[in-house]
């Protein structure tokens, strides 16, 4: 079963040079059947990651472009009513689909963020006083742009909490940079997204997901994943209040991981791996003059490097 997804991984690589670890880590919130956060400044190749993990799946998908004149129902839909049947028909939004892209999430402000925080959490979505269920898997991919660009709007925390996976993208080294502008200067920007076909099923995924559930995890496992979440909630240059719902979203991540690796359980190396892109999103420098020099993803690394390993 691992096979398909070691294909996909190696065709997100080829989609967009230099994004073999963001596209990993994607990977992983898709085996989970979590959600994940793509962070970056614009131009980096977020959505065109997206848009090829969603046509490698043979699945329905929608892109909701996320803009300050964004409504509610333009995201979860909403009743008409018709005349000729004299009655409130139920228009579905874009929600309605097994993979969501949310671009640039944060250019519309909280208040229309929030209309993502039932289906995320509970796959469903309340309109009129009417709760339909959305149909598995229910993917969503969400991008933003860096907080200090123009124009942007910060996740609130609830927001942020419903996201498994945080990826931080980057400009590459400067050699894949430089094979990007050869591939764009002999006409062959990689692989054209909109021709790349499904090699996988929606059916597949789901059974992938019950596969990594299987995944056996130690209580030795479990007390070391217990011990990092409290480690980052009492360091001292952070500001965290990590819920339970954290150390379930890293003991899912690390399960995937083994899955990946074809392992039957988790050691701590898959939960090492995945640490920082499960919790970066979930804590923030803490408050005080010397904030803006802090390194959260510095203060993981120290975190992972000083809390023992069973």
């Amino acid at each position: 079963m691992t096979e398909k997804f070691v294909e996909l991984h190696q065709r997100l690589a080829d989609t967009v040079l230099g994004a073999e670890e963001p596209a990993y880590l994607l990977l992983i919130a898709l085996l989970c059947d979590g959600h994940v956060l793509i962070e970056g400044t614009p131009g980096i190749g977020k959505t065109s990651l997206a848009h090829a993990l969603a046509r490698s799946i043979d699945c329905d998908f929608k892109r909701i472009q996320f803009t300050p004149d964004l409504l509610p129902s333009d995201i979860i839909g909403y009743s008409m009513f018709r005349q000729d049947l004299n009655q409130f028909q139920f228009v579905p939004g874009p929600v309605f689909s097994n993979i969501v892209l949310a671009d640039e999430i944060n250019r519309t402000s909280p208040r229309i963020q929030s209309a993502l925080l039932e289906c995320m959490n509970e796959q469903q979505v309340t309109i009129d006083g009417v709760t339909r269920k959305l149909e598995s898997p229910f993917f969503v991919i969400a991008t933003q742009n860096t907080s200090h660009a123009a124009g942007v709007f910060p996740l609130p925390e609830a927001q942020l909490d419903r996201f498994l996976i945080c990826i931080e993208m980057v400009v590459p080294p400067e050699e894949t940079e430089v094979a990007i502008l050869r591939h764009h200067a002999d006409g062959k920007p990689g692989q054209n997204v909109q021709d790349l076909q499904p090699i996988m099923h929606a059916d597949e995924l789901i059974e992938a997901h019950r596969a990594v559930e299987r995944v056996a995890v130690a209580d030795t496992i479990c007390s070391y994943i217990v011990r990092l979440a409290n480690a980052a909630r009492s360091h001292r240059e952070l500001a965290s209040n990590l819920s339970p719902r954290a150390s379930i979203a890293l003991m899912r991540a690390a399960q995937a991981s083994a899955f990946l690796e074809k392992q039957n359980a988790v050691y701590p190396d898959d939960v090492k791996r995945v640490a920082a892109a499960v919790l970066r999103h979930r804590v923030s420098a803490a408050i005080g003059p010397e904030a803006a020099g802090v390194d959260v993803d510095g203060c993981l690394g120290e975190i992972l490097r000083r809390t023992p390993a069973p």
